[in-house]
């Protein structure tokens, strides 16, 4: 990553959370007419981050907005985004001009950087749907797009950081409608931005450039599998896992390697996070089949099978009926399958035969315990990838896993 040199500029922003129905839009444009503020949505931020960094923007606009992945824990698809939208907010944030952040990537400017006022504004929900209803809404339409978005913004936020999208700790203030109108709620906003506490210092310029440290010490760590919490101040960084490992001392010793060398680290510090888990730490290996769906009823051998994959670094996620399978689908894509047949509810055929038709990229290996030659024929006839007879080796599987895998991937290239 480049280094970008900081302008020394009397200059502050803003960053502002949106609150579906809370006249987001009419506040942003009343602050950035009256204090000159360049807007900066996540369009404009998913935009920019496609270009610099040569990718497309839907998948961009899908990990910043939607909820997370089954298969991200393997994938680290949304760590890499969001390390990506970090290192082109620390760019604008160097510059020191003057911008009204606003949408979701607002939470990724840490309060550190004291010239950039974080806010968020809202209503209760009665408030809302009147607002909503002025937008032309119905009532029903209202709560159920509330319910919605309220949902997302709790999935990003909890990813970010364990805490609700309205968590006071996540803003420099909150301000609540309790009937004010749009001029009341922008004069105290901007009551707020005048203070010398807003004003750029030489606290605030030394965050953005930790900022920058840490975006690229987590970059380097993304590249090679590992997905940590990083925190860099004056040249030292932390190192937070969440995940237990059974040497400790060699992971920090394979980290401190990786990152000695980024410009401006002095010292490494890596430590157990407060929710250190049982869960197992493994860098993950890229190359690998990392998005496996499970689709079977019998939940001991899903759960065995899946942990001695995982074990192999083949990412899966088990599910128990095809209904259950089906639905997940319709938000999420695995890149293999491996499908019983017999299973209450839709049989395995039928889960097959959608799949292939609604998502025929999707490789699907049959793994039955009851299948016969007929069915075999009929499965690979609908477009099956491999047809296996449980009990299965764990060797056999995971070679027919990667070789469906590879297909997968030749088939989007």
């Amino acid at each position: 990553m480049n280094q970008f040199k900081i302008e020394e500029k009397f200059m502050s922003s803003i960053a502002f959370f949106p609150y579906e129905f809370s006249q987001g839009t009419e506040i942003i444009n009343e602050l950035s007419g009256q204090l000159q503020l360049t807007k900066y949505g996540d369009e404009d931020l998913i935009k920019e981050t496609a270009s610099h960094f040569h990718c497309q923007e839907d998948p961009l606009r899908t990990l910043l907005t939607d909820k997370t992945s089954v298969f991200n824990q393997f994938t680290l698809k949304k760590e890499k985004a969001i390390n990506m939208f970090r290192q082109i907010l620390v760019k604008k944030l160097s510059t020191g001009d003057k911008y009204l952040f606003f949408g979701y990537h607002s939470l990724l400017i840490p309060l550190k950087i004291t010239e950039v006022l974080t806010v968020l504004v809202t209503g209760n929900r009665e408030e809302r749907v009147q607002q909503a209803q002025a937008e032309g809404f119905s009532v029903k339409e209202a709560l159920k797009r509330i319910r919605q978005e309220d949902s997302k913004a709790y999935s990003w936020s909890d990813f970010l950081y364990k805490k609700e999208a309205f968590d006071s700790s996540l803003y420099d203030i909150i301000i609540p409608h309790n009937g004010q109108n749009l001029k009341e709620i922008v004069n105290q906003i901007t009551s707020f931005y005048r203070k010398t506490s807003v004003l750029r210092s030489a606290d605030s310029l030394q965050a953005i450039k930790d900022m920058l440290s840490a975006a690229e010490v987590e970059q380097k760590l993304l590249e090679n599998g590992h997905a940590l919490t990083v925190t860099c101040q004056g040249g030292s960084v932390d190192l937070k896992v969440h995940k237990t490992v059974f040497n400790f001392d060699k992971l920090t010793a394979d980290l401190t390697s990786l990152i000695s060398d980024i410009a401006g680290v002095k010292d490494i510090k890596a430590s157990k996070a407060i929710d250190y888990s049982d869960s197992i730490y493994r860098q993950q290996k890229f190359e690998l089949p990392s998005k496996v769906l499970f689709v079977d009823d019998e939940q001991e051998f899903v759960q065995t099978v899946s942990q001695r994959l995982i074990s192999r670094d083949v990412g899966t996620y088990g599910v128990y009926n095809g209904e259950d399978a089906l639905e997940l689908l319709k938000e999420d894509r695995p890149d293999v399958m491996v499908l019983d047949l017999k299973m209450p509810g839709m049989h395995g055929v039928e889960v097959l035969h959608r799949t292939k038709k609604q998502y025929p990229e999707i490789e699907i290996i049959i793994l039955t315990g009851h299948g016969d030659l007929e069915d075999e024929k009929e499965c690979m006839s609908l477009g099956a990838f491999a047809y296996m007879n449980k009990p299965v080796d764990i060797e056999e599987l995971s070679a027919a896993i990667n070789a469906a895998n590879k297909s997968h991937q030749q088939k989007s290239a």
